[in-house]
């Protein structure tokens, strides 16, 4: 089944309610820290108060005798049952040929912290509170050393003495380009114009509803572990958990995620705290459960963003793109975390071609440990930073070549495709020109000058932003990801098992952290088989239950993971149809199958699909020479290629000068998602997605102590998230260009919003602060930020 005619099926295309809600609403969920094991114990962990230091000594006496402890764990006894560190699941190679220095990440510190909130100790007791009181006795003994926290310090060498690995003296993880780095040379020297811009990409906090929590179990029986865990791709904390990190054989490792609160990408990773209990629970015969709090997470989760990037782009008269060069400084912070080194490279710098047909793009990637929290994929991952330099950029040319900001994007749109990128990427399809068109329409870009004029009437100002972005999902296919470094598959598995009755349960490698998988996915096959969406179940999270798959992120779900069911669902018809054909004595070549009936072509014999299924499992009149039993089917999908979203938003502020305040008044978010499953889950996801972004552009900014290296933003006195009342109604608009290489035709939705919405904001503060003399501006833009950058600009 085609992609055209899969999207004219009943139930594709209609906001469907959310199978998942009524249980989230009414408290029926379970999340991890509603898991209650016999004999369940509690963990907490030391962690250090210095950004870098040695670690002399740690001294666990006191805390092994305080009241209920059952045991405390150090660095020490990690190394002593040779517990490997943490590994990276992107292996980059430097310009030079050489591997990414990939230094050691132990579970528990060995001989230095490098960031405040390195684990230190593990204490685990019977009750959290005495736990908590057992590990205020742990002693460590510091030999605090200089910390380098900002990336612009650390690949300037600043700070003296602040070589964070042995490996990497220097604090330089690795140089990576990509691009014909003459060819773009070549272009510059001869260009009419050239613009250039210095940005930062701003760190950013990840804080979804339920802080990272788990729970180790071990069964001295079976000799079995299971986790329980927040994490958004539990196949993927198996493997690398047991064949990196514990040496364990992987069937003999569980791992379920239930219900999970949000991840954004910051549960996709394998933490330190997921081994510590899993490990422990063995020694001490005992389930440990650890849940963080809110300040914890803060500390401790991988953090996203922070880069430092220069750009320039080269322009013939007319304003058309005829080249770019960037280089970024990309910040990892203390460690290699699991996606980390994918980020500022295969998911960035290839995204820098963006919706534009500029022929030579050159980038050049540097990347540094600092004294900070991990560094990793956060919503979006690499894209967002793409697309914020790249429409920042792009919106720059536009001022410096007197033309509009719309102007200058359709001259320079792709209109072709499909269309080779000069950085690896070959985009299948896309009208990036009706993305234009409707935005602008719902925008009222007409009626902009006349509200600008109310808004200057009242002494405020008035701006308007455009940010046009493309990004990449489902990651694929794996032969190339693992020619690029990826260190895993990164295909997607489905099993469809049709019960006797008709309904159906659905087992899938994609995991659900709020997306709506188990109605969006029970839509896709209640279409195809023509059965109500009640009748199907969605079973994820489970790695006893589900086949190996790759969990979810980077938008990959539907087109991944649903094209894996709906290959599934084609060997379903397939045999369906044969036992179909022998019920109506006909040739299975004869046999259609449309709206949950099988029909024969040319007559009017037709059986329902639920009297096939129950053929299948009571085989009275059944082919059984020449089929089995059951109607039961796995299939594995490897797309051939990554899908591409784009879209064109446009938001309008109001800024008053005098107290530097700006007010998000409207937004406009058109998106091409190609073929649309649940339209009211789209929207969810884009209304989430620019929120953040939102957040980003004006007000979350995760900062350390530049001496200290201590975590100024720690909570939510200090790191600012946005609430309902800072946003406008959104206004949403769709393009429909269906992909080409999947069979739903779908491209993903989850990260858009977070992508497109930074750039247009800031475009549009600038665009409102242009009259007041204010020439460039970094994110957030704050209150106190605004209002220095006109004073600055009256000087």
């Amino acid at each position: 089944m085609g992609a055209s005619d899969f999207s004219k099926l009943p139930h594709i295309g209609e906001s469907v309610r959310r199978k998942e809600d009524y249980r989230f609403l009414t408290g029926a969920g379970q999340y991890t820290d509603d898991i209650v094991l016999a004999a369940q114990s509690f963990a907490v962990f030391v962690r250090s108060p210095h950004a870098h230091a040695k670690v002399v000594s740690v001294n666990t006496d006191a805390a092994k005798a305080a009241p209920g402890v059952i045991g405390v764990f150090t660095g020490a006894d990690v190394a002593a049952d040779n517990i490997n560190g943490l590994p990276c699941g992107w292996l980059i190679t430097s310009t030079n040929g050489e591997p990414m220095k990939e230094p050691p990440h132990p579970i528990l510190a060995q001989g230095k912290v490098r960031y405040v909130g390195d684990g230190v100790a593990m204490v685990v007791a019977e009750t959290l509170q005495q736990a908590r009181d057992a590990a205020e006795r742990v002693e460590v003994d510091y030999d605090v050393l200089p910390a380098v926290v900002n990336v612009a310090d650390a690949a300037a060498g600043a700070v003296a003495g602040a070589g964070l690995h042995d490996i990497a003296e220097d604090n330089h993880c690795f140089k990576w380009a990509i691009g014909d780095k003459g060819a773009v040379e070549s272009v510059f020297a001869t260009a009419a114009h050239v613009t250039k811009l210095d940005l930062v990409n701003n760190r950013l906090i990840p804080n979804a509803m339920e802080p990272r929590a788990a729970i180790g179990s071990y069964n001295r029986g079976t000799d079995e572990y299971t986790l329980y865990v927040s994490n958004q791709n539990p196949h993927v904390e198996r493997l690398l958990m047991t064949a990196f990190v514990m040496g364990l054989p992987e069937h003999k490792v569980r791992v379920i995620a239930p219900d999970v609160g949000g991840g954004f990408g910051s549960k996709i990773f394998l933490y330190a705290e997921d081994v510590c209990l899993t490990w422990a629970s063995k020694k001490l015969g005992r389930n440990i459960k650890w849940v963080a709090d809110r300040s914890e997470s803060f500390l401790t989760d991988a953090h996203g963003r922070d880069h430092v990037s220069h750009a320039e782009m080269a322009m013939d008269a007319n304003g058309k793109f005829l080249a770019m060069r960037v280089h970024t400084d990309a910040n990892v912070g203390a460690y290699l975390s699991t996606f980390a080194s994918a980020v500022p490279t295969i998911l960035y710098a290839t995204l820098l071609a963006g919706q534009y047909s500029t022929p030579q793009v050159y980038v050049e990637v540097d990347t540094w440990f600092t004294n900070t929290s991990p560094v990793d994929a956060y919503r979006g991952a690499g894209r967002p930073e793409a697309t914020y330099l790249l429409e920042r950029l792009v919106s720059r040319c536009a001022w410096d070549m007197g033309l509009a900001q719309d102007e200058i994007r359709k001259r320079n749109f792709i209109t072709s495709f499909p269309y080779q990128t000069p950085v690896a990427l070959q985009y299948d399809i896309g009208d990036y020109h009706a993305c234009m068109t409707q935005s602008q329409e719902l925008a009222d870009v007409a009626g902009f000058a006349a509200r600008r004029a109310a808004s200057e009437a009242k002494g405020l100002r008035r701006g308007m932003g455009y940010s046009s972005y493309i990004e990449a999902c489902g990651i694929a296919p794996s032969n190339i990801a693992g020619a690029l470094g990826a260190r895993a598959g990164l295909f997607e598995c489905g099993e469809v098992r049709v019960h006797p009755t008709g309904s159906v349960t659905v087992f899938t490698g994609s995991h659900s952290h709020g997306q709506g998988h188990e109605t969006t996915f029970a839509q896709v096959v209640a279409a195809r088989l023509g059965i109500p969406v009640e009748n199907v179940d969605i079973v994820h999270g489970d790695t006893g239950r589900v086949p190996f798959g790759m969990g979810t992120y980077g938008s990959r779900s539907i087109s991944v993971g649903g094209a894996a069911i709906m290959k599934a669902l084609d060997k379903i018809e397939a045999k369906a149809k044969k036992i179909a054909a022998h019920l109506m004595e006909a040739s299975a070549a004869d046999i259609d199958f449309a709206g949950g009936e099988f029909t024969v072509k040319g007559t009017d014999k037709k059986i329902p699909f639920a009297q096939v299924s129950l053929a299948a499992y009571v085989p009275h009149n059944y082919p059984l020479t020449e089929l089995e039993p059951g109607l039961n089917e796995t299939a594995f999908y490897d797309p051939t290629n990554f899908t591409f979203p784009a879209g064109t938003y446009i938001c309008e502020v109001e800024i008053d000068p005098q107290t530097g305040v700006v007010r998000v008044d409207r937004f406009t978010a058109v998106d091409d998602f190609g073929t649309i499953i649940n339209p009211m889950i789209v929207a969810g996801q884009v209304h989430g997605g620019v929120a953040q972004g939102i957040g980003q552009a004006l007000m979350e900014n995760g900062v350390y102590d530049r001496e200290t290296g201590q975590l100024l933003t720690g909570s939510y006195m200090d790191y600012a998230m946005p609430r309902a009342d800072d946003f406008p109604q959104f206004k949403l608009g769709h393009v429909c260009t269906p992909c080409t290489h999947n069979p739903l035709g779908t491209k993903g939705c989850g990260e858009a919003g977070a992508i497109g919405s930074p750039p247009a904001v800031i475009n549009a503060v600038l665009d409102a602060l242009a009259p007041l003399g204010v020439k460039d501006f970094d994110m957030p833009a704050t209150p106190h930020r605004v209002w220095q950058a006109i004073q600055n600009a009256k000087t």
